[in-house]
Protein backbone atom coordinates (compact mmCIF):
# COMPACT_ATOMS: atom_id res chain seq x y z
CA UNK A 1 0.00 0.00 0.00
CA UNK A 2 1.55 3.07 -0.76
CA UNK A 3 0.91 6.11 1.23
CA UNK A 4 3.06 8.59 -0.59
CA UNK A 5 -0.26 10.73 -1.21
CA UNK A 6 -4.06 10.31 0.24
CA UNK A 7 -6.45 10.32 -2.71
CA UNK A 8 -9.75 11.18 -1.98
CA UNK A 9 -12.50 10.00 -4.66
CA UNK A 10 -16.17 9.65 -4.62
CA UNK A 11 -19.32 11.41 -6.36
CA UNK A 12 -19.36 15.29 -5.83
CA UNK A 13 -20.79 16.28 -2.23
CA UNK A 14 -19.61 13.96 -0.38
CA UNK A 15 -17.15 15.75 1.21
CA UNK A 16 -13.45 14.78 -0.76
CA UNK A 17 -12.65 19.07 -0.23
CA UNK A 18 -13.77 19.65 3.12
CA UNK A 19 -12.28 16.27 4.57
CA UNK A 20 -9.10 16.63 2.63
CA UNK A 21 -8.17 20.12 3.58
CA UNK A 22 -8.86 19.13 7.49
CA UNK A 23 -7.07 15.62 6.99
CA UNK A 24 -3.89 17.97 4.93
CA UNK A 25 -3.69 20.15 7.85
CA UNK A 26 -3.95 17.21 10.76
CA UNK A 27 -1.14 15.52 8.60
CA UNK A 28 0.59 18.18 8.17
CA UNK A 29 0.89 17.54 4.00
CA UNK A 30 -0.46 19.76 0.97
CA UNK A 31 -3.90 19.72 0.30
CA UNK A 32 -4.81 20.40 -3.26
CA UNK A 33 -8.19 20.06 -5.57
CA UNK A 34 -7.77 18.69 -8.88
CA UNK A 35 -10.52 20.84 -9.92
CA UNK A 36 -8.76 24.13 -8.76
CA UNK A 37 -5.39 23.11 -10.39
CA UNK A 38 -7.31 22.53 -13.85
CA UNK A 39 -9.34 26.03 -13.24
CA UNK A 40 -5.68 27.62 -12.13
CA UNK A 41 -3.77 26.07 -15.18
CA UNK A 42 -6.45 27.22 -17.61
CA UNK A 43 -7.56 30.55 -15.85
CA UNK A 44 -11.43 29.60 -16.30
CA UNK A 45 -14.05 27.63 -14.68
CA UNK A 46 -14.62 24.09 -14.85
CA UNK A 47 -18.22 25.18 -16.21
CA UNK A 48 -16.66 27.53 -18.85
CA UNK A 49 -14.74 24.60 -19.81
CA UNK A 50 -17.25 22.52 -19.93
CA UNK A 51 -19.44 25.07 -21.69
CA UNK A 52 -16.72 26.16 -24.36
CA UNK A 53 -14.95 23.09 -25.21
CA UNK A 54 -17.13 19.72 -23.70
CA UNK A 55 -17.11 17.55 -21.07
CA UNK A 56 -14.10 15.14 -22.76
CA UNK A 57 -11.67 18.20 -23.44
CA UNK A 58 -12.00 19.00 -19.37
CA UNK A 59 -11.37 15.32 -18.78
CA UNK A 60 -8.18 15.05 -20.97
CA UNK A 61 -7.05 18.34 -18.78
CA UNK A 62 -7.84 16.96 -15.41
CA UNK A 63 -5.93 13.67 -16.51
CA UNK A 64 -2.83 15.49 -17.20
CA UNK A 65 -3.14 17.78 -13.73
CA UNK A 66 -3.78 14.43 -12.07
CA UNK A 67 -0.54 12.49 -13.66
CA UNK A 68 1.21 16.08 -12.60
CA UNK A 69 0.01 16.10 -9.34
CA UNK A 70 0.72 12.70 -8.34
CA UNK A 71 4.68 12.95 -9.04
CA UNK A 72 4.94 15.04 -5.59
CA UNK A 73 4.15 12.99 -2.55
CA UNK A 74 3.02 14.38 1.16
CA UNK A 75 -0.48 15.54 -0.11
CA UNK A 76 -3.66 15.15 0.17
CA UNK A 77 -5.78 15.45 -3.36
CA UNK A 78 -9.18 15.63 -3.76
CA UNK A 79 -10.45 14.93 -7.21
CA UNK A 80 -13.45 15.46 -9.18
CA UNK A 81 -16.45 12.87 -9.12
CA UNK A 82 -15.70 12.28 -12.62
CA UNK A 83 -11.70 12.40 -12.12
CA UNK A 84 -12.46 8.37 -12.03
CA UNK A 85 -13.90 7.82 -15.24
CA UNK A 86 -10.80 7.02 -17.09
CA UNK A 87 -8.68 3.70 -16.39
CA UNK A 88 -5.28 5.52 -16.80
CA UNK A 89 -6.64 7.59 -13.63
CA UNK A 90 -7.13 5.04 -11.47
CA UNK A 91 -3.87 3.12 -12.03
CA UNK A 92 -1.75 6.62 -11.38
CA UNK A 93 -4.33 6.89 -8.12
CA UNK A 94 -3.61 3.31 -6.91
CA UNK A 95 0.34 3.94 -7.62
CA UNK A 96 1.23 7.07 -6.35
CA UNK A 97 -1.30 7.27 -3.19
CA UNK A 98 -3.57 5.45 -0.70
CA UNK A 99 -7.06 6.04 -2.26
CA UNK A 100 -10.30 6.36 0.05
CA UNK A 101 -13.83 6.53 -1.50
CA UNK A 102 -15.94 8.84 0.02
CA UNK A 103 -19.94 8.24 -0.46
CA UNK A 104 -22.73 9.65 1.11
CA UNK A 105 -26.80 8.92 0.89
CA UNK A 106 -28.26 10.66 -2.33
CA UNK A 107 -30.17 13.07 -0.33
CA UNK A 108 -27.35 14.19 1.78
CA UNK A 109 -25.56 14.77 -1.24
CA UNK A 110 -28.75 16.69 -2.55
CA UNK A 111 -28.94 18.83 0.20
CA UNK A 112 -24.84 19.28 -0.05
CA UNK A 113 -24.87 20.34 -3.78
CA UNK A 114 -28.40 22.60 -3.66
CA UNK A 115 -27.04 25.29 -3.77
CA UNK A 116 -23.85 25.24 -5.79
CA UNK A 117 -24.18 26.55 -8.78
CA UNK A 118 -20.93 25.45 -10.46
CA UNK A 119 -21.62 21.83 -10.80
CA UNK A 120 -21.80 21.79 -14.80
CA UNK A 121 -23.02 17.99 -14.30
CA UNK A 122 -26.23 19.21 -12.55
CA UNK A 123 -28.05 21.51 -14.68
CA UNK A 124 -31.77 20.66 -14.84
CA UNK A 125 -33.73 18.70 -11.92
CA UNK A 126 -31.59 18.69 -9.46
CA UNK A 127 -32.35 15.48 -7.99
CA UNK A 128 -32.96 13.53 -11.24
CA UNK A 129 -29.28 14.17 -12.21
CA UNK A 130 -27.96 13.62 -8.64
CA UNK A 131 -29.81 10.21 -8.66
CA UNK A 132 -28.91 9.11 -12.80
CA UNK A 133 -25.21 10.29 -12.05
CA UNK A 134 -25.28 8.12 -9.16
CA UNK A 135 -26.92 4.73 -11.14
CA UNK A 136 -24.38 5.76 -14.12
CA UNK A 137 -21.09 5.79 -11.46
CA UNK A 138 -22.46 2.93 -8.67
CA UNK A 139 -19.47 0.74 -9.53
CA UNK A 140 -16.36 3.56 -10.33
CA UNK A 141 -15.19 3.84 -7.06
CA UNK A 142 -15.24 0.49 -6.31
CA UNK A 143 -11.21 0.31 -7.06
CA UNK A 144 -10.40 2.59 -4.10
CA UNK A 145 -8.13 0.90 -1.38
CA UNK A 146 -11.07 2.01 1.50
CA UNK A 147 -14.57 3.30 1.11
CA UNK A 148 -16.21 5.79 3.77
CA UNK A 149 -19.63 6.68 3.60
CA UNK A 150 -19.68 10.50 5.16
CA UNK A 151 -23.73 10.73 5.59
CA UNK A 152 -23.72 10.33 9.72
CA UNK A 153 -19.58 11.46 10.65
CA UNK A 154 -18.54 14.57 11.04
CA UNK A 155 -15.20 15.97 9.19
CA UNK A 156 -12.81 15.26 12.21
CA UNK A 157 -14.46 11.61 12.39
CA UNK A 158 -13.69 11.08 8.76
CA UNK A 159 -10.13 12.30 8.83
CA UNK A 160 -9.50 10.39 11.98
CA UNK A 161 -10.86 6.95 9.75
CA UNK A 162 -8.43 7.71 6.71
CA UNK A 163 -5.60 8.27 8.91
CA UNK A 164 -6.24 4.96 11.05
CA UNK A 165 -7.37 2.95 7.82
CA UNK A 166 -3.90 4.21 6.07
CA UNK A 167 -1.71 3.39 8.94
CA UNK A 168 -0.40 7.45 9.01
CA UNK A 169 -0.10 8.93 12.49
CA UNK A 170 -1.68 12.77 12.52
CA UNK A 171 0.23 15.32 13.74
CA UNK A 172 -2.43 16.77 15.91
Amino acid sequence: MNTRNIVLVGFMGTGKSTVGQKLAERLGWSFLDSDAVVEHQQQTTIAELFSNYGEAHFRALESKALEHILTQQGQVLATGGGAVLAESNRVCMLSQGFVVALQAAPSVIIERVRTDESRPLLQGNLDDQVYKLLEQRKHAYDFAHTTIDTTELTVEQIAEEIVSRAGLRGEG
